[in-house]
C-alpha cells in the first residue's frame, strides 16, 4: 500500500531540489523554446529560390517562353545567362548555381516541326536532397511547358479541346502548402518530451547515490513505489508544462492548426512522457553514475529519436533493417499519433494501434525500473 504522505515527502524534496537547482529548471524551460526556434526556423525540408544558369542557344520566342516558366516559378532564381558551357560547369563545381539549363540551338524548330526536342538539365548531386527536389520541381515545369505544346498543336490540326488533352489536377490533402513546419512542429513535441523526461531523470537516482542521500532515504520505512513515483511528479509536472509551451508557439510562432483533439495530444503525450520518465529513472537505478547515466540517455533516446523516428527523415526510404528497428522506437509511435492529430484531424479510433502500444512501452518502462531498484546497500 502506497503512503501518500510519503510520497508527497519525496516529491516535495525532488520539488526543491529542482527548484534549487536553477540550472536544471533554466535547462528544462529553455530547451523546449530552443528546440521550437531551432527545428522551426532553421529546418526547412522546402526548396526555394534554386540559383539557376540558362544557356539558350535556340534565342527564339519559344525558348523564352520556356525560361518564362522558371522566371516566374518560386522554387528557382536565374542567376546568370551565359553562351559558355564551361563557365555553366564551372558554376556547378563552385557551387554557386544548383541547377543548368541547357536549351539546344534546334529547340523552335523541332517544336514547330512538331518534333520532340530535348533539354539538358544539369543538377548538382552534392546534395541528394536537394538534387532529388529540384529535378522534381524541373519535370512538373517541363511538364507543364509540354502541355502547352500539344494543345498548340492539336488547335494547328484543329482538334477539338474536349477530345485529347487530359487534364491533371493534383491536390495535396492535410499540408496543402506543403510547409515543413507543419511537419516538425508536432515531431518537435515528441523530441522535447525525450529530452527533458530521459535526460533529466537519468540522474534522480544516481544523484542520492553518489551524494550520499540515499543511505538516509535508506533509513526511512519508504518503500520503492513511492520512492520512483516521488521522483517522477516533478518531472511530469515540467514535462507537461513544456508540451503546453510547444503547442503554443507551434501555433503563435509558426501558424501550425492542430485540427484535432487538443485533450487527446495532451493525453497521449502524458502516456509517452510517463514511459520515457520511467525509462530515464531505470537508467539511473542501473548505472549510479550521473554522467554515465546522462550519455546513455541522450545516445539511446535523444539520438535514434531524432534520426529514426520519423521525425527528419521518412522511415520508408530508410534500409530495410533499420526500418525494423524504427519499431522499438516508442516516438516513432508518437509522432505519427502528433501528426495525425495536427494535420488530418483524426482520433483514438484510427490511432488506437499506436495508442495502445505507447501504453504498452510505459507499462513495461514503470515494471522494468521497480524491477531494478531495490532499497537496500550494496
Amino acid at each position: 500500500m502506497i503512503s501518500i504522505s510519503r510520497l508527497a515527502a519525496v516529491a516535495r524534496k525532488e520539488f526543491l531540489h529542482v527548484i534549487r537547482d536553477w540550472r536544471s529548471l533554466v535547462m528544462a524551460v529553455a530547451i523546449p523554446l530552443l528546440l521550437i526556434l531551432l527545428f522551426g526556423y532553421a529546418l526547412s525540408l522546402d526548396l526555394k529560390n534554386v540559383p539557376t544558369m540558362v544557356l539558350d542557344r535556340s534565342q527564339t520566342p519559344q525558348s523564352r517562353e520556356f525560361i518564362s516558366l522558371f522566371q516566374g516559378s518560386p522554387y528557382f532564381e536565374i542567376t546568370r545567362f551565359t553562351n559558355d558551357y564551361k563557365e555553366m560547369e564551372q558554376g556547378l563545381d563552385r557551387g554557386d548555381i544548383l541547377v543548368g539549363l541547357v536549351i539546344p540551338d534546334d529547340f523552335a524548330r523541332c517544336l514547330l516541326a512538331g518534333k520532340d526536342t530535348s533539354i539538358q538539365v544539369l543538377v548538382d548531386g552534392s546534395d541528394a536532397n536537394s538534387a532529388r527536389l529540384a529535378m522534381n520541381y524541373v519535370s512538373a515545369i517541363g511538364a507543364s511547358f509540354s502541355l502547352q505544346v500539344k494543345a498548340m498543336r492539336m488547335q494547328g490540326r484543329h482538334i477539338s479541346g474536349n477530345s485529347a488533352l487530359v487534364d491533371l489536377r493534383p491536390r495535396t490533402l492535410y499540408n496543402q502548402d506543403l510547409r515543413s513546419q507543419n511537419g516538425i512542429i508536432p515531431g518537435i513535441v515528441a523530441i522535447v518530451m525525450v529530452v527533458i523526461a530521459s535526460m533529466l531523470t537519468s540522474v534522480t537516482i544516481a544523484r542520492e547515490w553518489e551524494t550520499g542521500t540515499m543511505e538516509q532515504l535508506l533509513a526511512t520505512p519508504i518503500r520503492v513505489p513511492e520512492l520512483l513515483l516521488g521522483k517522477v511528479i516533478p518531472y511530469f509536472v515540467i514535462g507537461m508544462v513544456d508540451v503546453a509551451l510547444s503547442v503554443g508557439l507551434g501555433y503563435v510562432l509558426f501558424d501550425v492548426p492542430l485540427r484535432g483533439s487538443t485533450g487527446l495530444v495532451f493525453g497521449l503525450a502524458s502516456i509517452f512522457l510517463i514511459g520515457t520518465l520511467f525509462y530515464g529513472l531505470m537508467i539511473s537505478i542501473v548505472t549510479k553514475s550521473q554522467v554515465l547515466a546522462n550519455q546513455i540517455a541522450l545516445l539511446s533516446s535523444f539520438m535514434p529519436s531524432i534520426m529514426l523516428s520519423g521525425f527528419m527523415f521518412a522511415i520508408a526510404d530508410m534500409p530495410w533493417l533499420i526500418q525494423k528497428l524504427s519499431y522499438i522506437l516508442p516516438a516513432r509511435y508518437l509522432i505519427a499519433i502528433l501528426r495525425g492529430i495536427y494535420l488530418k484531424g483524426i482520433g483514438l479510433e484510427i490511432l488506437l494501434v499506436n495508442a495502445v502500444l505507447l501504453a504498452v512501452y510505459m507499462v513495461l518502462m514503470i515494471v522494468w525500473a521497480h524491477a531494478k531498484m531495490r532499497l537496500v546497500l550494496e
